[in-house]
Protein backbone atom coordinates (compact mmCIF):
# COMPACT_ATOMS: atom_id res chain seq x y z
CA UNK A 1 0.00 0.00 0.00
CA UNK A 2 1.40 3.60 -1.12
CA UNK A 3 2.13 5.66 1.76
CA UNK A 4 -0.73 9.00 2.27
CA UNK A 5 0.60 12.17 1.07
CA UNK A 6 0.19 14.86 3.70
CA UNK A 7 -0.69 17.95 1.63
CA UNK A 8 -1.03 21.17 3.43
CA UNK A 9 -3.15 23.98 1.24
CA UNK A 10 -2.43 27.13 0.69
CA UNK A 11 -4.22 30.03 -0.22
CA UNK A 12 -2.01 32.43 -2.71
CA UNK A 13 -2.48 35.71 -1.38
CA UNK A 14 0.84 36.88 -3.01
CA UNK A 15 3.32 34.72 -4.70
CA UNK A 16 5.84 35.66 -1.75
CA UNK A 17 3.88 34.90 1.15
CA UNK A 18 2.47 31.38 -0.87
CA UNK A 19 6.07 30.05 -1.23
CA UNK A 20 7.24 31.02 2.24
CA UNK A 21 4.49 28.99 3.56
CA UNK A 22 5.20 26.38 1.58
CA UNK A 23 8.93 26.19 2.62
CA UNK A 24 7.27 26.64 6.26
CA UNK A 25 4.98 23.28 5.02
CA UNK A 26 8.15 21.25 3.81
CA UNK A 27 10.14 22.21 7.67
CA UNK A 28 6.95 20.78 8.92
CA UNK A 29 6.79 17.95 7.55
CA UNK A 30 4.41 18.46 4.62
CA UNK A 31 4.70 15.45 1.39
CA UNK A 32 2.56 18.65 -1.00
CA UNK A 33 1.37 21.60 -0.92
CA UNK A 34 -1.88 22.86 -2.86
CA UNK A 35 -1.59 26.16 -4.32
CA UNK A 36 -5.14 27.65 -4.01
CA UNK A 37 -5.06 30.14 -6.94
CA UNK A 38 -9.10 30.72 -7.09
CA UNK A 39 -8.35 34.14 -4.54
CA UNK A 40 -5.84 35.24 -6.43
CA UNK A 41 -7.00 35.80 -9.77
CA UNK A 42 -10.66 35.80 -11.20
CA UNK A 43 -9.97 36.44 -14.81
CA UNK A 44 -11.96 39.76 -14.77
CA UNK A 45 -9.43 42.61 -14.47
CA UNK A 46 -9.46 43.33 -18.28
CA UNK A 47 -5.46 44.18 -18.18
CA UNK A 48 -3.97 41.66 -20.40
CA UNK A 49 -0.69 42.79 -19.35
CA UNK A 50 -1.54 42.84 -15.38
CA UNK A 51 -2.94 39.28 -15.71
CA UNK A 52 0.08 38.43 -18.27
CA UNK A 53 2.29 39.99 -15.14
CA UNK A 54 -0.04 37.71 -12.33
CA UNK A 55 0.45 34.69 -14.69
CA UNK A 56 3.85 35.28 -14.84
CA UNK A 57 4.78 35.30 -11.04
CA UNK A 58 2.50 32.12 -10.20
CA UNK A 59 4.45 30.31 -12.95
CA UNK A 60 7.47 31.12 -11.22
CA UNK A 61 5.60 30.46 -7.50
CA UNK A 62 5.07 26.70 -9.39
CA UNK A 63 8.70 26.46 -10.39
CA UNK A 64 10.24 27.22 -7.02
CA UNK A 65 8.11 25.34 -4.69
CA UNK A 66 10.11 23.00 -2.61
CA UNK A 67 7.51 20.30 -2.54
CA UNK A 68 5.19 19.08 -5.44
CA UNK A 69 2.45 21.01 -6.16
CA UNK A 70 -1.65 20.09 -6.45
CA UNK A 71 -2.82 23.76 -8.41
CA UNK A 72 -5.99 24.82 -8.14
CA UNK A 73 -8.82 27.13 -8.71
CA UNK A 74 -11.62 26.04 -7.18
CA UNK A 75 -14.95 27.17 -7.83
CA UNK A 76 -17.56 28.94 -5.88
CA UNK A 77 -19.77 26.45 -6.88
CA UNK A 78 -18.22 23.76 -4.56
CA UNK A 79 -16.53 25.77 -2.17
CA UNK A 80 -13.73 27.91 -3.59
CA UNK A 81 -13.55 31.60 -4.54
CA UNK A 82 -13.37 31.72 -8.06
CA UNK A 83 -16.35 33.31 -9.54
CA UNK A 84 -15.90 33.69 -13.20
CA UNK A 85 -16.65 31.22 -16.30
CA UNK A 86 -15.28 27.91 -16.15
CA UNK A 87 -13.99 29.17 -20.07
CA UNK A 88 -11.97 31.69 -17.95
CA UNK A 89 -10.51 29.12 -15.04
CA UNK A 90 -9.25 26.99 -17.87
CA UNK A 91 -7.52 29.25 -19.54
CA UNK A 92 -5.94 30.48 -16.36
CA UNK A 93 -4.73 26.82 -15.84
CA UNK A 94 -3.44 26.82 -19.71
CA UNK A 95 -1.57 29.75 -19.55
CA UNK A 96 0.16 28.68 -16.06
CA UNK A 97 0.74 25.32 -17.65
CA UNK A 98 2.38 26.66 -20.96
CA UNK A 99 5.60 27.06 -20.34
CA UNK A 100 8.07 23.45 -19.89
CA UNK A 101 9.27 24.46 -16.61
CA UNK A 102 6.29 24.76 -14.72
CA UNK A 103 4.98 21.90 -14.55
CA UNK A 104 2.71 21.15 -11.19
CA UNK A 105 2.13 17.56 -10.11
CA UNK A 106 -1.33 17.68 -10.00
CA UNK A 107 -3.98 19.67 -11.40
CA UNK A 108 -7.22 20.05 -9.52
CA UNK A 109 -10.73 20.56 -11.49
CA UNK A 110 -14.27 19.73 -10.30
CA UNK A 111 -15.58 16.38 -11.93
CA UNK A 112 -18.99 19.08 -12.55
CA UNK A 113 -16.97 21.36 -14.57
CA UNK A 114 -15.14 18.36 -16.10
CA UNK A 115 -18.17 16.43 -17.36
CA UNK A 116 -19.74 19.80 -18.16
CA UNK A 117 -18.54 20.83 -21.89
CA UNK A 118 -16.58 18.65 -24.21
CA UNK A 119 -14.63 21.91 -24.82
CA UNK A 120 -13.63 22.69 -21.05
CA UNK A 121 -12.63 18.91 -21.28
CA UNK A 122 -10.53 19.26 -24.17
CA UNK A 123 -8.28 22.34 -22.55
CA UNK A 124 -8.24 20.57 -19.46
CA UNK A 125 -6.68 17.60 -21.42
CA UNK A 126 -4.01 19.44 -22.84
CA UNK A 127 -2.77 20.40 -19.75
CA UNK A 128 -2.32 17.19 -18.28
CA UNK A 129 -1.04 13.63 -18.63
CA UNK A 130 -3.17 11.19 -20.90
CA UNK A 131 -2.85 8.21 -23.36
CA UNK A 132 -2.98 10.58 -26.44
CA UNK A 133 -1.26 13.43 -25.16
CA UNK A 134 1.43 14.71 -27.89
CA UNK A 135 2.87 17.37 -25.42
CA UNK A 136 5.94 17.11 -22.69
CA UNK A 137 3.30 17.11 -19.69
CA UNK A 138 3.83 15.71 -16.61
CA UNK A 139 1.04 16.99 -15.05
CA UNK A 140 -1.47 14.58 -13.83
CA UNK A 141 -5.52 15.16 -13.15
CA UNK A 142 -7.38 14.91 -9.93
CA UNK A 143 -11.56 14.97 -10.66
CA UNK A 144 -12.76 16.21 -7.26
CA UNK A 145 -16.41 16.62 -6.12
CA UNK A 146 -17.68 19.00 -2.96
CA UNK A 147 -20.56 19.61 -0.77
CA UNK A 148 -19.64 21.96 2.52
CA UNK A 149 -23.46 21.35 3.35
CA UNK A 150 -24.19 17.60 3.36
CA UNK A 151 -23.79 14.12 2.11
CA UNK A 152 -24.68 14.43 -1.56
CA UNK A 153 -27.98 12.04 -2.62
CA UNK A 154 -25.94 11.18 -5.29
CA UNK A 155 -22.86 10.50 -3.92
CA UNK A 156 -22.01 6.95 -4.96
CA UNK A 157 -23.68 7.72 -8.52
CA UNK A 158 -20.90 10.97 -8.65
CA UNK A 159 -18.46 8.44 -7.50
CA UNK A 160 -18.69 6.13 -10.33
CA UNK A 161 -19.03 8.84 -13.29
CA UNK A 162 -15.58 9.72 -11.87
CA UNK A 163 -14.22 5.93 -11.68
CA UNK A 164 -15.51 5.98 -15.88
CA UNK A 165 -13.23 8.75 -16.71
CA UNK A 166 -9.58 7.14 -18.03
CA UNK A 167 -7.69 10.38 -17.86
CA UNK A 168 -7.71 11.65 -14.01
CA UNK A 169 -5.02 9.60 -12.41
CA UNK A 170 -6.71 10.99 -9.21
CA UNK A 171 -10.14 11.23 -7.47
CA UNK A 172 -11.39 12.99 -4.67
CA UNK A 173 -14.70 13.52 -2.69
CA UNK A 174 -15.57 15.74 0.26
CA UNK A 175 -18.35 16.19 1.53
CA UNK A 176 -19.68 17.61 5.45
CA UNK A 177 -20.17 14.68 7.19
CA UNK A 178 -23.60 14.23 9.39
CA UNK A 179 -22.20 11.54 12.14
CA UNK A 180 -19.37 9.44 12.72
CA UNK A 181 -21.45 6.81 10.43
CA UNK A 182 -20.77 8.88 7.31
CA UNK A 183 -16.76 8.50 7.77
CA UNK A 184 -17.50 4.44 7.98
CA UNK A 185 -18.77 4.97 4.34
CA UNK A 186 -16.13 7.29 3.19
CA UNK A 187 -13.53 3.68 3.89
CA UNK A 188 -16.01 1.86 2.61
CA UNK A 189 -15.18 3.98 -0.74
CA UNK A 190 -11.39 3.90 -0.22
CA UNK A 191 -11.58 0.46 -0.12
CA UNK A 192 -13.43 -0.28 -3.26
CA UNK A 193 -11.52 1.95 -5.20
CA UNK A 194 -9.86 1.73 -8.79
CA UNK A 195 -6.90 4.10 -8.83
CA UNK A 196 -5.51 6.55 -5.84
CA UNK A 197 -8.60 8.19 -4.30
CA UNK A 198 -9.27 10.78 -1.74
CA UNK A 199 -12.13 10.60 0.23
CA UNK A 200 -12.70 12.85 3.29
CA UNK A 201 -15.35 14.13 5.74
CA UNK A 202 -16.02 17.89 6.81
CA UNK A 203 -16.69 19.45 10.00
CA UNK A 204 -16.51 18.46 13.41
CA UNK A 205 -18.00 14.84 12.50
CA UNK A 206 -15.15 14.13 9.63
CA UNK A 207 -11.84 14.58 11.44
CA UNK A 208 -11.84 11.15 11.88
CA UNK A 209 -11.42 10.53 8.07
CA UNK A 210 -8.89 12.64 8.21
CA UNK A 211 -6.27 11.29 10.64
CA UNK A 212 -7.58 7.77 9.65
CA UNK A 213 -6.56 8.06 5.81
CA UNK A 214 -3.39 5.87 6.24
CA UNK A 215 -5.25 3.11 7.72
CA UNK A 216 -7.32 2.85 4.57
CA UNK A 217 -4.61 3.66 1.99
CA UNK A 218 -6.05 7.59 0.95
CA UNK A 219 -3.97 9.18 -1.48
CA UNK A 220 -4.04 12.14 0.75
CA UNK A 221 -4.95 14.23 3.42
CA UNK A 222 -5.08 17.88 3.71
CA UNK A 223 -3.21 19.71 7.02
CA UNK A 224 -3.18 23.43 7.37
CA UNK A 225 -0.39 25.15 8.02
CA UNK A 226 -1.96 26.81 10.74
CA UNK A 227 -5.29 26.43 12.58
CA UNK A 228 -6.99 29.89 11.40
CA UNK A 229 -5.49 28.31 7.52
CA UNK A 230 -7.92 25.61 7.22
CA UNK A 231 -9.40 25.91 3.97
CA UNK A 232 -12.38 23.43 4.69
CA UNK A 233 -14.47 22.99 8.20
CA UNK A 234 -12.65 20.52 10.28
CA UNK A 235 -9.25 20.40 8.54
CA UNK A 236 -6.79 19.75 11.88
CA UNK A 237 -3.45 21.42 11.00
CA UNK A 238 -0.03 19.56 10.61
CA UNK A 239 1.52 19.97 13.57
CA UNK A 240 -1.70 18.56 15.82
CA UNK A 241 -2.07 15.66 12.86
CA UNK A 242 2.08 14.51 13.16
CA UNK A 243 2.28 15.43 16.86
CA UNK A 244 -1.23 14.65 18.31
CA UNK A 245 -2.40 11.71 16.07
CA UNK A 246 1.18 10.08 15.20
CA UNK A 247 -0.01 10.49 11.56
CA UNK A 248 2.99 8.72 9.95
CA UNK A 249 2.54 5.46 12.51
CA UNK A 250 -0.97 4.94 11.16
CA UNK A 251 -1.62 2.22 9.35
CA UNK A 252 -3.91 -0.67 8.16
CA UNK A 253 -3.68 -2.78 10.72
CA UNK A 254 -3.83 0.28 13.54
CA UNK A 255 -6.16 -0.31 15.93
CA UNK A 256 -8.53 2.23 16.89
CA UNK A 257 -10.21 4.01 19.94
CA UNK A 258 -11.63 7.19 20.73
CA UNK A 259 -13.31 9.66 22.79
CA UNK A 260 -17.58 9.30 22.61
CA UNK A 261 -19.54 12.15 23.29
CA UNK A 262 -20.87 15.69 22.42
CA UNK A 263 -19.01 18.23 22.35
CA UNK A 264 -15.75 16.46 22.76
CA UNK A 265 -13.14 18.90 20.14
CA UNK A 266 -11.73 20.21 23.37
CA UNK A 267 -10.76 16.91 24.86
CA UNK A 268 -7.39 16.18 26.18
CA UNK A 269 -7.92 12.81 25.67
CA UNK A 270 -6.75 12.50 22.01
CA UNK A 271 -3.09 14.05 23.37
CA UNK A 272 -2.66 11.84 26.27
CA UNK A 273 -3.84 8.19 24.98
CA UNK A 274 -1.68 8.83 21.61
CA UNK A 275 1.09 9.95 23.52
CA UNK A 276 0.82 6.92 26.15
CA UNK A 277 0.42 4.43 22.94
CA UNK A 278 3.69 5.50 21.13
CA UNK A 279 5.73 5.55 24.39
CA UNK A 280 4.41 1.94 25.18
CA UNK A 281 5.19 0.66 21.23
CA UNK A 282 1.44 0.45 20.82
CA UNK A 283 0.27 0.25 17.17
CA UNK A 284 -3.60 2.45 18.13
CA UNK A 285 -4.32 5.54 17.86
CA UNK A 286 -7.13 7.44 19.91
CA UNK A 287 -9.71 10.00 17.51
CA UNK A 288 -12.61 12.52 18.44
CA UNK A 289 -15.73 10.39 17.94
CA UNK A 290 -18.89 13.16 18.31
CA UNK A 291 -22.16 11.88 18.70
CA UNK A 292 -24.59 14.84 19.22
CA UNK A 293 -26.75 14.91 22.65
CA UNK A 294 -28.23 17.33 24.52
CA UNK A 295 -29.14 15.68 27.80
CA UNK A 296 -32.39 15.88 27.17
CA UNK A 297 -34.29 12.60 27.79
CA UNK A 298 -36.23 12.54 23.98
CA UNK A 299 -33.53 14.03 22.08
CA UNK A 300 -32.67 11.03 20.84
CA UNK A 301 -29.20 10.52 21.14
CA UNK A 302 -29.26 7.17 22.71
CA UNK A 303 -30.53 6.23 19.68
CA UNK A 304 -27.44 7.75 17.83
CA UNK A 305 -25.16 6.21 20.36
CA UNK A 306 -26.39 2.86 19.87
CA UNK A 307 -26.59 3.00 16.45
CA UNK A 308 -22.84 4.83 16.01
CA UNK A 309 -21.54 2.29 18.43
CA UNK A 310 -23.07 -0.75 16.52
CA UNK A 311 -21.23 -0.07 13.71
CA UNK A 312 -17.62 0.52 14.63
CA UNK A 313 -17.75 -2.23 16.54
CA UNK A 314 -18.82 -4.13 13.50
CA UNK A 315 -17.34 -2.41 10.97
CA UNK A 316 -15.04 -4.96 9.18
CA UNK A 317 -11.50 -3.18 8.75
CA UNK A 318 -12.02 -0.50 11.21
CA UNK A 319 -10.35 -2.60 13.70
CA UNK A 320 -12.24 -0.30 16.97
CA UNK A 321 -10.97 -1.71 19.88
CA UNK A 322 -12.66 0.93 22.57
CA UNK A 323 -13.87 4.23 23.72
CA UNK A 324 -13.82 6.51 26.29
CA UNK A 325 -17.07 7.97 26.86
CA UNK A 326 -18.12 11.08 28.14
CA UNK A 327 -21.54 13.60 28.58
CA UNK A 328 -23.98 13.32 27.31
CA UNK A 329 -23.62 9.47 27.01
CA UNK A 330 -22.60 7.48 29.93
CA UNK A 331 -25.67 6.40 31.57
CA UNK A 332 -26.41 5.52 27.57
CA UNK A 333 -23.78 3.72 27.83
CA UNK A 334 -24.83 1.07 30.42
CA UNK A 335 -28.30 0.84 28.72
CA UNK A 336 -26.56 -0.23 25.75
CA UNK A 337 -24.56 -2.92 27.62
CA UNK A 338 -27.66 -3.75 28.57
CA UNK A 339 -29.43 -3.44 25.49
CA UNK A 340 -26.58 -5.79 23.93
CA UNK A 341 -26.01 -8.17 26.86
CA UNK A 342 -22.17 -7.14 26.96
CA UNK A 343 -20.21 -8.20 30.48
CA UNK A 344 -20.27 -4.80 32.51
CA UNK A 345 -18.31 -4.41 35.78
CA UNK A 346 -20.76 -4.19 38.83
CA UNK A 347 -20.12 -0.87 39.91
CA UNK A 348 -20.96 0.56 36.65
CA UNK A 349 -24.12 -1.02 37.12
CA UNK A 350 -24.67 0.53 40.58
CA UNK A 351 -24.04 3.67 39.25
CA UNK A 352 -26.14 3.45 36.10
CA UNK A 353 -23.19 5.33 33.91
CA UNK A 354 -19.84 4.19 32.58
CA UNK A 355 -17.41 5.89 30.66
CA UNK A 356 -15.67 3.10 29.44
CA UNK A 357 -15.80 0.46 26.63
CA UNK A 358 -13.20 -2.13 25.51
CA UNK A 359 -13.86 -3.94 22.73
CA UNK A 360 -11.36 -7.23 21.91
CA UNK A 361 -11.11 -9.53 18.73
CA UNK A 362 -10.35 -13.03 18.12
CA UNK A 363 -7.76 -13.76 16.12
CA UNK A 364 -9.80 -13.82 12.07
CA UNK A 365 -11.62 -10.26 13.38
CA UNK A 366 -14.93 -12.09 13.05
CA UNK A 367 -16.21 -12.07 16.80
CA UNK A 368 -15.63 -9.67 19.32
CA UNK A 369 -16.24 -9.32 23.00
CA UNK A 370 -16.97 -6.06 24.76
CA UNK A 371 -16.65 -5.14 28.33
CA UNK A 372 -18.30 -1.91 29.70
CA UNK A 373 -17.14 -0.08 32.71
CA UNK A 374 -16.38 3.12 35.12
CA UNK A 375 -13.21 4.86 35.96
CA UNK A 376 -14.87 7.91 37.30
CA UNK A 377 -15.89 6.45 40.80
CA UNK A 378 -12.39 5.45 41.79
CA UNK A 379 -10.46 8.35 39.85
CA UNK A 380 -13.06 10.80 42.43
CA UNK A 381 -12.36 8.70 45.42
CA UNK A 382 -8.21 8.83 45.01
CA UNK A 383 -8.55 12.83 44.90
CA UNK A 384 -10.82 13.17 47.44
CA UNK A 385 -8.43 10.68 50.03
CA UNK A 386 -5.63 12.52 48.49
CA UNK A 387 -7.26 16.04 50.22
CA UNK A 388 -9.37 14.59 52.98
CA UNK A 389 -7.75 11.34 54.29
CA UNK A 390 -10.71 8.70 55.05
CA UNK A 391 -14.11 9.57 53.71
CA UNK A 392 -15.55 7.83 56.28
CA UNK A 393 -18.59 9.89 57.85
CA UNK A 394 -17.41 13.15 55.97
CA UNK A 395 -20.14 14.97 54.61
CA UNK A 396 -19.63 15.71 50.38
CA UNK A 397 -22.01 17.57 48.60
CA UNK A 398 -22.36 16.58 45.18
CA UNK A 399 -23.86 18.79 42.19
CA UNK A 400 -25.18 16.81 38.85
CA UNK A 401 -26.95 13.66 38.68
CA UNK A 402 -25.42 12.72 35.31
CA UNK A 403 -22.87 10.06 34.75
CA UNK A 404 -20.10 11.84 36.57
CA UNK A 405 -22.36 12.72 39.43
CA UNK A 406 -24.16 9.28 39.72
CA UNK A 407 -19.98 7.94 40.05
CA UNK A 408 -19.26 10.61 42.49
CA UNK A 409 -22.31 9.56 45.02
CA UNK A 410 -21.87 6.07 44.64
CA UNK A 411 -18.22 5.99 45.09
CA UNK A 412 -18.44 8.41 48.09
CA UNK A 413 -20.51 6.58 49.62
CA UNK A 414 -19.63 3.25 49.36
CA UNK A 415 -16.71 4.68 50.78
CA UNK A 416 -18.57 5.48 53.50
CA UNK A 417 -19.38 8.98 53.23
CA UNK A 418 -22.42 10.91 54.03
CA UNK A 419 -23.50 12.07 50.68
CA UNK A 420 -26.36 15.40 49.30
CA UNK A 421 -27.14 15.41 45.74
CA UNK A 422 -28.29 18.32 44.53
CA UNK A 423 -29.39 19.30 40.88
CA UNK A 424 -31.11 21.93 38.69
CA UNK A 425 -33.98 19.26 38.29
CA UNK A 426 -34.98 17.93 42.44
CA UNK A 427 -37.06 14.74 40.91
CA UNK A 428 -33.67 13.89 39.53
CA UNK A 429 -31.91 13.78 42.23
CA UNK A 430 -34.43 12.31 44.53
CA UNK A 431 -34.42 9.88 42.27
CA UNK A 432 -31.05 9.01 42.60
CA UNK A 433 -31.23 9.19 46.11
CA UNK A 434 -33.73 6.13 45.95
CA UNK A 435 -31.92 4.33 43.45
CA UNK A 436 -28.80 3.89 46.15
CA UNK A 437 -30.49 3.19 49.11
CA UNK A 438 -29.30 0.89 51.11
CA UNK A 439 -26.51 -0.38 48.48
CA UNK A 440 -23.87 1.82 49.87
CA UNK A 441 -21.57 1.87 53.10
CA UNK A 442 -22.55 5.56 53.30
CA UNK A 443 -25.59 7.55 53.05
CA UNK A 444 -27.30 9.18 49.87
CA UNK A 445 -30.17 11.62 50.25
CA UNK A 446 -31.17 14.49 47.72
CA UNK A 447 -31.97 18.08 49.21
CA UNK A 448 -33.25 21.12 46.66
CA UNK A 449 -30.51 22.88 44.86
CA UNK A 450 -31.34 26.22 46.96
CA UNK A 451 -30.09 24.17 50.08
CA UNK A 452 -26.92 23.89 49.04
CA UNK A 453 -25.74 26.92 51.37
CA UNK A 454 -26.49 25.60 54.04
CA UNK A 455 -24.89 22.12 53.95
CA UNK A 456 -21.61 22.22 56.27
CA UNK A 457 -19.70 19.72 53.65
CA UNK A 458 -16.20 18.93 53.96
CA UNK A 459 -15.97 18.38 50.29
CA UNK A 460 -18.31 20.02 47.19
CA UNK A 461 -17.79 18.27 43.89
CA UNK A 462 -18.90 20.05 40.85
CA UNK A 463 -20.60 17.32 38.36
CA UNK A 464 -21.79 19.50 35.44
CA UNK A 465 -20.50 21.17 32.55
CA UNK A 466 -21.03 24.40 33.74
CA UNK A 467 -18.20 26.52 33.44
CA UNK A 468 -16.39 23.78 30.60
CA UNK A 469 -14.67 25.48 27.91
CA UNK A 470 -16.90 24.43 24.69
CA UNK A 471 -19.95 23.99 27.15
CA UNK A 472 -23.48 25.47 27.05
CA UNK A 473 -22.04 27.54 30.15
CA UNK A 474 -17.97 28.39 30.06
CA UNK A 475 -18.29 31.51 32.12
CA UNK A 476 -21.34 30.53 34.61
CA UNK A 477 -19.53 28.91 38.26
CA UNK A 478 -21.73 25.85 39.08
CA UNK A 479 -22.24 26.30 42.69
CA UNK A 480 -23.10 29.75 44.55
CA UNK A 481 -19.68 30.45 46.47
CA UNK A 482 -20.39 33.66 47.61
CA UNK A 483 -23.97 32.32 48.77
CA UNK A 484 -21.75 29.82 50.92
CA UNK A 485 -19.53 32.38 52.40
CA UNK A 486 -22.08 34.31 53.70
CA UNK A 487 -24.29 31.81 55.04
CA UNK A 488 -20.90 30.70 56.94
CA UNK A 489 -21.90 26.90 57.93
CA UNK A 490 -19.09 25.50 55.45
CA UNK A 491 -15.59 25.20 57.37
CA UNK A 492 -12.62 27.25 56.01
CA UNK A 493 -10.83 23.68 55.61
CA UNK A 494 -13.72 22.62 53.17
CA UNK A 495 -12.91 21.39 49.74
CA UNK A 496 -14.22 22.74 46.59
CA UNK A 497 -13.87 19.84 43.62
CA UNK A 498 -14.40 19.94 40.12
CA UNK A 499 -14.52 17.69 37.58
CA UNK A 500 -14.19 20.02 34.58
CA UNK A 501 -10.61 19.79 33.57
CA UNK A 502 -10.76 22.12 30.51
CA UNK A 503 -9.82 25.40 31.52
CA UNK A 504 -7.74 23.91 34.63
CA UNK A 505 -9.42 26.79 37.05
CA UNK A 506 -12.88 27.01 35.94
CA UNK A 507 -15.23 30.36 37.22
CA UNK A 508 -15.84 28.21 40.25
CA UNK A 509 -12.53 26.65 41.03
CA UNK A 510 -11.38 30.48 41.05
CA UNK A 511 -14.15 31.89 43.30
CA UNK A 512 -13.63 29.60 45.78
CA UNK A 513 -9.39 29.64 46.00
CA UNK A 514 -10.12 33.60 46.07
CA UNK A 515 -12.80 32.68 49.05
CA UNK A 516 -10.06 31.08 51.15
CA UNK A 517 -11.07 27.87 50.48
CA UNK A 518 -9.42 24.19 49.22
CA UNK A 519 -9.73 23.24 45.67
CA UNK A 520 -9.05 20.50 43.55
CA UNK A 521 -9.45 21.26 39.80
CA UNK A 522 -10.50 18.35 37.46
CA UNK A 523 -6.93 17.04 35.81
CA UNK A 524 -5.67 15.09 38.88
CA UNK A 525 -9.14 13.14 38.17
CA UNK A 526 -8.85 13.51 34.16
CA UNK A 527 -5.19 11.66 35.31
CA UNK A 528 -6.72 8.83 37.73
CA UNK A 529 -9.58 7.91 34.93
CA UNK A 530 -7.58 8.33 31.92
CA UNK A 531 -4.28 5.71 33.18
CA UNK A 532 -7.46 3.12 34.61
CA UNK A 533 -8.97 3.25 31.22
CA UNK A 534 -5.04 2.82 29.01
CA UNK A 535 -4.64 -0.08 31.71
CA UNK A 536 -8.30 -1.69 30.45
CA UNK A 537 -7.85 -1.80 26.68
CA UNK A 538 -3.58 -1.95 26.64
CA UNK A 539 -2.98 -4.20 29.95
CA UNK A 540 -0.31 -1.79 30.49
CA UNK A 541 0.49 0.93 32.72
CA UNK A 542 1.09 4.55 31.75
CA UNK A 543 4.78 5.46 32.23
CA UNK A 544 4.85 7.45 35.39
CA UNK A 545 4.16 11.28 35.29
CA UNK A 546 3.69 11.13 31.32
CA UNK A 547 -0.19 12.54 31.59
CA UNK A 548 0.62 14.63 34.13
CA UNK A 549 3.66 15.95 32.54
CA UNK A 550 1.53 16.80 29.26
CA UNK A 551 -1.84 18.47 31.37
CA UNK A 552 0.50 20.14 33.62
CA UNK A 553 3.63 20.77 32.06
Amino acid sequence: MAETLLCVPIFVDSPEQALADARAAKERGADIVEFRIDRCFDGSSGDDEQDAYLVRQLQALIADSPLPVVLTCRSADEGGEFDGDDSERVALLEKLTAAANVQPAYMDIEQAAYSRSANIRQKIHLCVQHADQQRPVTTRLITSSHDFETRPTDLVRTLFAMREEPTPAVIKIAHRARSIRDNLELFDLLAARDRPTVALGMGEFGVMSRILAPKFGAFLTFASLRNEDATAPGQPAIDELLDVYNFRSINENTRVLGIVGWPVAHSASPLVHNAAFKAAGIDAVYVPLPVYGTGAADDGSYESLKATLDELITHPRLDFAGASVTLPHKEHLVRYAKDKGLSMEAGAELIGAANTIAVQRDGLGTSTHARVSNTDASAIVSCLVDALGDLADRRVAVVGVGGVGRAAAVACADAGAAVTVFNRTHAKAERLAADLAGKTAGTVVAEPLAALPDLAADAFINCTSVGMAGGPAPDASSLPIDAIVERGVVSPAAVFFDTVYTPRVTPMLAAADAAGFRTIDGVGMFIHQAEAQFFTWTGKGVPPGLFAQLLTG
